[in-house]
């Protein structure tokens, strides 16, 4: 398929893959730079490899690429064809429901997307130097031919960036708010003098479920790159299988999928994990960033009161601010991380519907939608650990 917008655009070319690793590794991450693991070649190529993500469980491979008119890698897009709405943390059941209702059928459907991982970052993956609204238009223009041609019912973006969302906007796309819970680094020193930007009632509680998570006389390490073995890795997965199955009946990763990862993305991991007598007993997988830590899964095989904080949300914190990044995303959900210094913030997703008037109905809801989630996140911020400048502090 060619690209049809105005301008440069008529000479771009749009193909799409049945696997990732039809492309080299070295195109797609020209295209995709390298702040965010998560668009990666190795990361995608992981999840296909291992079997996580294929047409049997319900992810269809049909990346986008595209090439200038001397066949040169100028864009790319992570996208799939779905048969269902699991693993993407955007939860779009209820407009499946409606459009079933009305005679027609949701699925499959198109997106745009990395798969089981809620982490914001780009979607529309444009090489340096080339024109984003150029390109971008291109890959828009191939994802709606895709859905089309093969009578598909819509196209989705999830977790694009707030600039891709905008521009995305402007170009048709219905625009969604979610929230999550994100901390960020105001330059601390240390944990202590992020401690002491809360409140003091805060303050306490955090200490106190810090030495709480480990009265049992249980150790924390965190493990990177050539630290991590199989043995850390069999561990892990045990917790991930017994959480997983617990949460929502069939987890989406194997153990195949963890140890590619480890060969092909050893220094963008950190597992922080947890030891009592001698024994592994919970973990924390997370991914590294540029700028930012990326929490991903946690799981346990005996339970610790406070030990889940202390491995996602505190661990994370004082890595952070011994590495100098700016920012710890902790995954989907959880008012709860409010109290423990991860304050809310938007994420966005963007849709069209192929049938004029599913889109204008969706349109609707998603006006209100935006409007209660703008509200729902100023007020959660409201209440935030971090003390008020003008509120007296309580005596510790």
């Amino acid at each position: 398929m060619t690209g049809g917008t105005a301008g440069a655009a008529s000479k771009i070319t749009i193909r799409a893959l049945a696997r990732i690793a039809e492309l080299p590794a070295t195109a797609w991450d020209a295209c995709a730079g390298g702040d965010n693991p998560f668009v990666c070649h190795a990361f995608l190529d992981a999840l296909e490899q291992s079997g996580c993500v294929t047409p049997r469980t319900g992810w269809q491979p049909t990346h986008l690429v595209a090439e200038d008119d001397c066949g040169r890698v100028i864009g790319a897009m992570p996208l799939y064809i779905k048969g269902h709405s699991q693993g993407e943390y955007i939860f779009d059941h209820g407009w499946a429901e409606g459009y079933a209702r009305a005679g027609g059928q949701y699925y499959p459907k198109l997106l745009a997307a990395v798969p089981f991982s809620p982490v914001t970052g780009p979607r529309f993956l444009v090489a340096p130097g080339e024109d984003f609204p150029t390109v971008a238009g291109a890959l828009l223009q191939g994802a709606r031919e895709i859905v089309k041609r093969y009578g598909l019912s819509s196209f989705h973006v999830n977790f694009l960036t707030e600039a891709e969302a905008g521009w995305a906007e402007g170009n048709g796309l219905l625009l969604r708010i979610g929230e999550q819970f994100h901390w960020q680094n105001d330059g601390y020193s240390d944990f202590d003098a992020f401690l002491a930007q809360l409140a003091s009632r805060k303050r306490k509680a955090i200490r106190k479920e810090r030495r709480d998570a480990v009265e049992a006389g249980i150790e924390i390490q965190t493990l990177q790159g050539a630290a991590l073995t199989d043995e850390h890795w069999d561990a892990f997965f045990d917790f991930y299988m017994d959480t997983g199955s617990r949460k929502w009946g069939r987890p989406y990763l194997n153990r195949d999928f963890f140890r590619r990862l480890q060969a092909t993305m050893a220094d963008r991991i950190m597992l922080v994990m947890a030891q009592r007598a001698g024994r592994w007993i919970a973990g924390a997988w997370n991914m590294l960033g540029g700028d930012t830590l990326y929490g991903r899964n946690w799981g346990c095989i005996e339970y610790h009161p406070c030990l889940h904080f202390e491995c996602c949300y505190y661990q994370a914190i004082d890595y952070a601010i011994r590495h100098g990044l700016g920012r710890v995303e902790a995954g989907a959900q959880g008012e709860h991380k409010l109290a423990r210094g991860y304050l809310p913030v938007p994420i966005h997703s963007v849709h069209w519907m192929a049938e004029p008037a599913f889109q204008t109905a969706v349109a609707r809801f998603l006006k209100e939608e935006r409007a209660y989630m703008t509200g729902m996140i100023a007020a959660m911020d409201q209440h935030s650990p971090f003390r008020q400048v003008t509120a007296p502090e309580e005596s510790e």
